[in-house]
C-alpha cells in the first residue's frame, strides 16, 4: 500500500510540473525562440545595447533632417526611441528604412496622432507608437505580464507614463540587485542610462525583434 501511495504521489508531482510548464508556455504567447542562434542573437543584442550607456547623450526631442537609409540624429543627442534604433543598428537592422518602407505601403495602418498625410523618413521611426505598430506587424509582440521572468535580455518594452506619454527601452543582460529583473537601457530625460525600472511604469508593449539570420 505505501508503494502505491508513493507512485500516486510521484504521478501527481509530474502532472503538476507538466501543468506548470503548459501555463508558462501559454504566457509566452508566440513562444520564445530557444534555438541557439536566436538565443545568441538576443544575448548579443542585449550586450551591445550596454555600450550605449557609455555615450554622452542629451535628451533632445527636436526634429532633425537625417540621412536615409541608416540615418541618425547627432551622436550626442537622442530620445528613448533612439536607444532601440541604435541598439538594433549595431546588428545591421535599420529601423528607419524598415519602418519607412512599411509605412509607405501601409500608411493607413499607422497612428495619425501627428496629423501626417504621408510618411516622413526623418521622424516616423523615432515615435513610440509607430514602433509598436511596426513590431506588432512583424509578429514580434509578446504578452504583457507581471512576471519579471517573462522579460528577457534583448527584449523591447514600452510603457505608459503619467500624462499619457509613451516610453520605450531595451532590456540588458545585466540584472537587478535581487536578480529578479533585467535592467532597462533607456533615455527618459537623463541620457542613455541603465536602471532597475522594468515595473516602474505601466507596461503597454513587449517585443522581441525577429532574428534577421533565421
Amino acid at each position: 500500500m505505501p508503494y502505491i501511495l508513493l507512485l500516486l504521489s510521484s504521478w501527481l508531482l509530474i502532472a503538476s510540473a507538466c501543468n506548470h510548464h503548459a501555463k508558462s508556455a501559454a504566457i509566452t504567447g508566440r513562444g520564445y525562440d530557444n534555438h541557439s542562434d536566436s538565443a545568441d542573437f538576443y544575448l548579443e543584442l542585449a550586450k551591445s545595447a550596454n555600450v550605449l550607456i557609455s555615450q554622452q547623450v542629451l535628451y533632445d526631442p527636436s526634429y532633425f533632417v537625417i540621412d536615409y537609409p541608416n540615418g541618425d540624429v547627432p551622436a550626442n543627442k537622442g530620445v528613448c526611441t533612439d536607444v532601440v534604433i541604435r541598439a538594433l543598428r549595431l546588428h545591421g537592422i535599420d529601423l528607419q528604412k524598415l519602418v519607412h518602407e512599411d509605412m509607405k505601403a501601409n500608411f493607413s495602418r499607422y497612428p495619425k496622432t501627428w496629423g501626417l498625410k504621408y510618411p516622413d523618413k526623418n521622424i516616423d521611426h523615432r515615435r513610440v507608437s509607430n514602433l509598436m505598430t511596426f513590431f506588432t506587424r512583424k509578429k514580434a509582440d509578446f504578452p504583457v505580464t507581471d512576471n519579471p521572468w517573462d522579460y528577457r535580455p534583448g527584449s523591447i518594452v514600452c510603457w505608459q507614463l503619467p500624462g499619457g506619454r509613451t516610453h520605450i527601452g531595451m532590456l540588458s543582460n545585466r540584472r537587478s540587485a535581487d536578480n529578479k529583473r533585467c535592467l532597462v537601457i533607456h533615455n527618459i530625460g537623463g541620457g542613455q542610462v541603465m536602471e532597475d525600472c522594468l515595473f516602474r511604469y505601466k507596461i503597454i508593449g513587449h517585443y522581441r525583434y525577429p532574428n534577421p539570420k533565421r
